[in-house]
């Protein structure tokens, strides 16, 4: 529409078909002024941008036009002129005010806009999807889910996908305390519905999630143990746990590892809780019938589908594992370690011995020695062995007096104590010797520091210095536990009184950063600061330092973690799907 003058009668004619709407009694008689204002939608841009405010405000009185006018609406979206589609974006959720069915349909429509580069555009249509939210949270969740995908429904686009992911995480996770109510049904139905995506998502897309659902009170401190196991099982989940073991397929390597650790935390909560109703029940009078209840939650507790599967498969291959996971999987078991039940912790104690032997080696054969290895074996062997004592009589030698069968005093296994004593004997010379060599290097950077004058120089030295350090302290956990394994009745360590070294370099890495210093460039995307949440994804630099610090003195380790962190490639889940 060329001539101004035709166009401001135009725009006029608009106004007064609004206005006749506005102050109808039954606004559903003024079926021309609606369709009036259905037509101007195909004229001039003003007419465009009045017409988008106009036909969803009256939408709901003309449910025999509701088909024009929504055609009308969407091919103003869809329009050239950035004005008149932020406008029409803006009127999509009046749509559903009074017809909550098209919900769906209006989610499906802003979610294909969400990729816009135009910011006022995009900012539209996340004001649109929160008003839909608003007005009805359960149908608009379903909607968004719909395009993540799982699968039996995948998502078709995967531009779109990550969108909606960005959103969901961005935009509807910070405030679900406003959203999810009422709060025990809606924190079950989004639960619900981030379980069916897991089936296809990605290791960064999964602790996101993982991250959600533990911040929901469904899953919170007053849950029951049942909601702990309920998380448990969305990990081991997707750890594949029933997939046979391939040594040659990394991403399940990786998914696994990373699912075992990320399943820590819960399995301490899990304890922790058992323990707590146990406690409780000592100060009831119903004692009998609650333990009883606390030995039934006990076994239930009590068969680890990861430790499981480790023993059942990775065990038997680990000299085949890709060398930068050998470490990351003995972490994880050491830091399991402690929250095994005897049940699982007598079925994982041969493998654990074998590979505890394997790496404590003989002096006569010259093989070289990972510190790091023996450092997780040993703190692995001495909490599993803390549960069930009398297992070691068989696997190792000793003399431990339970009065059960399965102590096998009759029998000898006097050479087993002979060889298990002999390594720990070369074990503690080869790491006296480092810590003598590291402690001398000390001294020697010390002199070196205060010689340096370039800052590139002091830096340089100050991380030799952080190596040696960490070095000694793998050195000195690994004499700690060594000493109580000599006697014929060892004690075994089953507390915290071992720390750790990683743990240790995890907590260090962890301080904050000195004045002026800047945030590490993942601090600012929140996707990417879930691993580093953790505290592993500097996992790999720290093992590298510290086989570093003990390369060449009685041969240091050579494994470690991947600097990229914990995360594994691209989506699927086992089962068909690749993580490549």
């Amino acid at each position: 529409m060329s001539d101004p003058a035709e166009e401001a009668a135009f725009i006029e004619k608009l106004y007064e078909y609004g206005e006749q709407l506005n102050n109808a009694k039954d606004k559903s008689q003024n079926v021309q002024d609606y369709q009036g204002i259905i037509d101007a939608a195909k004229t001039s841009v003003k007419a465009k941008q009045l017409a988008a405010q106009l036909i969803p405000r009256f939408y709901k009185f003309f449910p025999d036009l509701s088909s024009p006018a929504l055609d009308a609406h969407l091919d103003l979206v869809e329009a050239e002129e950035l004005g008149v589609r932020v406008q029409a974006i803006r009127g999509l959720p009046l749509f559903c005010k009074d017809t909550p069915e098209n919900i769906g349909k209006m989610v499906d429509i802003l979610v294909q806009i969400l990729g816009s580069e135009e910011f006022v555009e995009r900012d539209a249509v996340h004001k649109a999807l929160m008003s839909l939210l608003r007005q009805d949270v359960k149908a608009s969740l379903t909607a968004l889910f719909k395009h993540i995908g799982s699968v039996e429904e995948p998502s078709t686009d995967d531009v779109i996908r990550e969108k909606v992911i960005n959103f969901v995480r961005d935009k509807v996770f910070p405030i679900k305390a406003e959203l999810l109510k009422p709060q025990e049904e809606m924190e079950r139905h989004i639960t619900d519905l981030i379980k069916k995506s897991l089936e296809d998502v990605t290791g960064i897309e999964f602790r996101m999630f993982m991250d959600f659902l533990k911040s929901l009170s469904l899953f919170g401190e007053k849950a029951p143990a049942e909601r702990m196991k309920e998380l448990i099982g969305i990990i081991e989940g997707q750890a594949d746990l029933d997939a046979q073991f391939n040594v040659s397929d990394a991403d399940h390597i990786d998914r696994l590892i990373s699912c075992l650790h990320m399943a820590l935390p819960f399995v301490v909560v899990r304890t922790f809780y058992t323990v707590q109703v146990f406690i409780f029940s000592l100060f009831s009078v119903k004692f009998f019938l609650q333990q009883n209840h606390f030995f039934s939650l006990q076994r239930g507790a009590s068969s680890n589908k990861f430790l499981n599967y480790i023993n059942k498969y990775i065990i038997s291959v680990f000299d085949q594992l890709p060398g930068e996971r050998k470490v990351d999987l003995l972490r994880s078991l050491a830091e399991f370690s402690p929250y095994t039940t005897p049940q699982d912790s007598r079925q994982m104690l041969p493998s654990i011995v074998q590979l505890l032997k394997k790496y404590m080696t003989w002096k006569k054969t010259g093989e070289e020695m990972n510190f790091t290895y023996v450092e997780c074996l040993l703190y692995t062997f001495h909490h599993l062995a803390h549960k069930v004592p009398n297992a070691t009589n068989s696997l190792c030698g000793y003399k431990i007096v339970t009065g059960q069968p399965s102590d096998r005093l009759g029998e000898d296994f006097s050479e087993h104590y002979n060889d298990f004593t002999e390594r720990l004997n070369n074990v503690e010379e080869f790491t006296r010797a480092t810590i003598k060599k590291l402690t001398q290097g000390m001294d020697e950077n010390n002199k070196s520091m205060a010689g340096a004058k370039t800052d590139e120089e002091k830096e340089k030295i100050k991380t030799k210095k952080q190596n040696a350090t960490t070095g000694l302290r793998t050195c000195n956990n690994i004499l700690t536990m060594t000493k109580p394994l000599h006697a014929k009745v060892p004690s075994f360590i089953g507390d915290k009184r071992i720390n750790l070294s990683w743990k240790e370099a995890t907590k260090a890495a962890s301080t904050a950063p000195a004045a002026g210093a800047k945030r590490p460039a993942n601090a600012a995307n929140g996707s990417n600061n879930i691993a580093s949440k953790k505290g592993r994804g500097a996992g790999g630099l720290q093992n590298q330092l510290v086989n570093r610090a003990l390369e060449g003195l009685s041969g240091g380790g050579r494994g470690g973690m991947r600097g990229r962190g914990r995360g594994w490639g691209g989506r699927g889940r086992g089962r068909g799907g690749g993580y490549r």
